[in-house]
């Protein structure tokens, strides 16, 4: 509770709050703090209709009000404002958060004129001159006050409930009302009276007859809980004073009257009921307030932590003197003055951490004392019990709170400093280069950490992304990638180098590989990482490559759709090579003139690209006319098949590497027998055509109802 009380202290007179009023910057202020802050703006006329004197006092130029004429306002409610004797000039007090307030001055000798000269707050309080201004102490940002005076900022009732909860159970113990000298402890409370009676007064002022026999007396404990649960008063719209606040104004964010709804400025507004808003912000702030206590958790677990730093770092730099002195006294005298050094610069270094962990953990202290006061004072702000209140300053306290919670951001709870000591004395060299001994680094580096979050599979390809601990210091020259084959087979180096992200291409569909990194200097190789498991798509995505295409090959539909603007055969490929697995797509005539025959099959990537595909040994294909088929490889024509294709016709291609086979479809049925087996390595999806045809890709599609993939294939994979 202790840390709350800073939320419940005025920051003008430093004390607690009493009648604690809500500025239009959602921050608080007393009433009679209010007052005294008050300053009069230089177009507000004089009760004979002039200015104020031009001779006002400068004490709020902080306020950055240096165009304004500037008046204090004395307790009393009365200042030097035009139409007033004029008091002497009396030098400014100031809080203790640095804000100015004037002391009282003495009563004017003229009385206040006429109401629209003067206008007095109801009550009896003293008059506040039209067009006054107020600065908020907290954010020093300037309000104008209407006619109503302060009486237009409503009143935080809830804070004013929670300073007085605080205050009563600060106090040692409940005290008789009714004894006249050193009051005596209460013993009883009257439930109906509500005055805490000692054994005395309860026996002389409350006795247990009449009609006093059926008031209900219980413990003082019991009625402090009472007083604090007590029904909460109704309250009135600061603008209509006999309407009571029923509705929320969901664009001014505050409670309304029934009245502001019919002809005032919400008359246009979005409202919503006050019990559901309260709910609603309680719910927002319980959240809110969630987050915090998780961050105020960490924060004390980091403090332990930095506590326990200290401790290692003194016990580390008390080992590592240790062993640099044994080390020097074992050398001639012309190392006992190198000594000397060496054990100064191990000094600063020790005192330099120390200094770095103490400096954070104050940090870190006062910032969580900031945000357990915060926590305390919103807790018991959940617990009042009137909606309105609440719902004035909800919105100021929640933004309050995810502030709070994001000042506890990334690297907040990371230590600044390692409480290792990376030095290792060398006491190798000759007499002769004492004079040159240093410190030098003898240590391989640390293992890196993969940064889970950027490593990612698209399709066949894996990128994978590290780093090295936070808290090293280790150089490091280079770092070393290994993957595995993608079966659970040897790892293998695929990537050597100074960069800390790294993408392999070409891996097999639907495959797990395991990958892992490790760092070097010249110190040697650090240990690996953890190893890290990666599966690429079950499904291979793939579109035409534009850029292995023969210049002639024009593509649209984002690379899926593929014609030519010459009458000669020209080849383009996929993007995504197979090695593994069973895969199948299609191609869809679009269009189909002149009855040329276009090629469809898989290729090597240095297949020629301005003959017609299968005419090299680099490509397996079917070639068709608008009649019949053929197989073609190294120019060798096979298996004429009857049937052809026009256009909206199908073709479709199946590679099983499980058995080694490639065979065709046309408009789903198979195209003649296995059109080429024994096909080992890495192939291509291919096709040739001229100006004549367009086609369009389709992948991921499952295999031929006809098909069955092999018992030899583990995984089933088709795309």
């Amino acid at each position: 509770m202790d840390e709350m009380e800073e939320e419940l202290k005025c920051p003008v007179c430093g004390s607690f709050y009493r009648e604690p009023i809500i500025l239009p910057c959602s921050h608080n202020i007393c009433l009679a703090c209010a007052r005294n802050i008050l300053v009069q703006t230089p177009d507000a006329e004089s009760p004979q209709g002039g200015r104020p004197p031009s001779s006002a006092p400068s004490d709020y130029d902080y306020l950055d009000l240096d165009k304004m004429s500037l008046y204090s306002e004395s307790d009393s409610g009365y200042g030097s404002y035009g139409g007033f004797a004029s008091a002497p000039t009396t030098p400014c007090q100031k809080s203790p958060n640095g804000v100015r307030v004037f002391p009282p001055a003495a009563m004017p000798a003229v009385a206040p004129q006429t109401h629209h000269q003067l206008l007095a707050p109801p009550g009896g309080l003293p008059p506040i001159p039209r067009n006054a201004c107020l600065t908020c102490p907290q954010c020093h940002r300037s309000l104008t006050l209407d006619e109503r005076g302060l009486r237009g900022f409503a009143k935080n009732r809830v804070l004013e409930a929670v300073v007085d909860r605080y205050q009563q159970s600060k106090e040692a113990a409940l005290r008789c009302q009714l004894c006249e000298k050193s009051p005596r402890e209460a013993t009883a409370m009257c439930e109906q009276c509500d005055v805490f009676y000692c054994d005395p007064c309860r026996l002389r002022c409350h006795p247990p007859r009449g009609p006093l026999a059926k008031h209900r007396l219980v413990p003082p404990a019991q009625g402090r809980i009472s007083r604090r649960t007590s029904p909460r008063k109704t309250s009135t719209c600061t603008e209509h004073d006999l309407e009571n606040l029923s509705m929320y104004c969901v664009q001014c964010k505050t409670p309304v009257c029934y009245q502001c709804l019919e002809e005032g400025k919400h008359s246009a507004h979005e409202v919503k009921a006050l019990g559901a808003m309260w709910k609603l912000h309680k719910g927002q702030l319980s959240q809110a307030l969630n987050v915090l206590s998780d961050r105020a958790t960490e924060a004390k677990e980091f403090l332990v932590q930095l506590r326990n730093m200290v401790q290692h770092i003194q016990e580390n730099g008390v080992e590592f003197e240790a062993c640099l002195v044994a080390q020097c006294d074992a050398l001639i005298d012309a190392l006992n003055r190198r000594k000397a050094q060496l054990l100064t610069r191990v000094t600063k270094e020790h005192e330099h951490k120390l200094l770095v962990v103490r400096d954070q953990i104050s940090h870190c202290t006062v910032k969580l004392r900031q945000t357990t006061g915060l926590m305390e004072y919103c807790m018991e702000v959940i617990k009042e019990n009137d909606p309105s209140g609440f719902l004035q300053i909800s919105d100021a306290l929640i933004r309050r709170v995810h502030m709070t919670e994001g000042q506890w951001g990334k690297g907040t709870l990371t230590p600044r400093m390692t409480s290792d000591f990376d030095l290792t004395l060398d006491s190798g060299p000759l007499l002769q280069t004492i004079h040159q001994l240093d410190f030098v680094q003898m240590k391989v580096p640390a293992a890196p950490i993969l940064q889970l979050e950027e490593c990612c599979t698209q399709t066949n390809s894996a990128t994978l992304s590290w780093k090295q601990p936070p808290l090293s210091t280790i150089v490091v020259d280079g770092y070393i990638l290994e993957l595995d084959d993608g079966n659970g087979g040897q790892f293998r180096e695929v990537y050597v180098g100074a960069e800390t992200i790294c993408t392999v291409d070409g891996l097999h569909f639907n495959s797990a590989y395991r990958s892992r990194v490790k760092a070097f200097n010249t110190s040697g190789v650090g240990q690996y990482s953890k190893t890290l498991v990666m599966q690429t798509s079950e499904i291979a995505w793939f579109i035409f490559d534009p850029v292995s295409a023969h210049p002639d090959i024009i593509l649209s539909n984002d690379n899926l759709t593929v014609t030519c603007n010459s009458y000669d055969d020209r080849v383009i490929m996929g993007n995504t090579p197979f090695s593994r697995g069973v895969h199948y797509w299609e191609m869809t005539i679009d269009r189909y003139d002149n009855h040329p025959d276009p090629a469809f099959g898989i290729a090597r990537a240095d297949v020629l690209k301005d003959v017609m595909l299968g005419k090299d040994d680099k490509a397996w294909a079917m070639y068709v006319d608008n009649n019949r088929s053929w197989f073609m490889h190294n120019n060798s024509h096979t298996n004429r098949t009857d049937g052809g294709i026009g256009k909206g016709a199908t073709v479709g291609v199946l590679l099983d590497f499980t058995r080694g086979i490639l065979l065709f479809l046309i408009n789903d049925e198979q195209q003649g027998p296995v059109a080429f087996d024994s096909l080992e390595g890495l192939y291509y999806p291919t096709i040739s055509l001229n100006r004549n045809v367009q086609v369009t890709l389709h992948t991921g599609l499952p295999i031929p109802d006809f098909y069955t993939i092999g018992e030899s294939d583990p995984s089933g994979s088709v795309c």
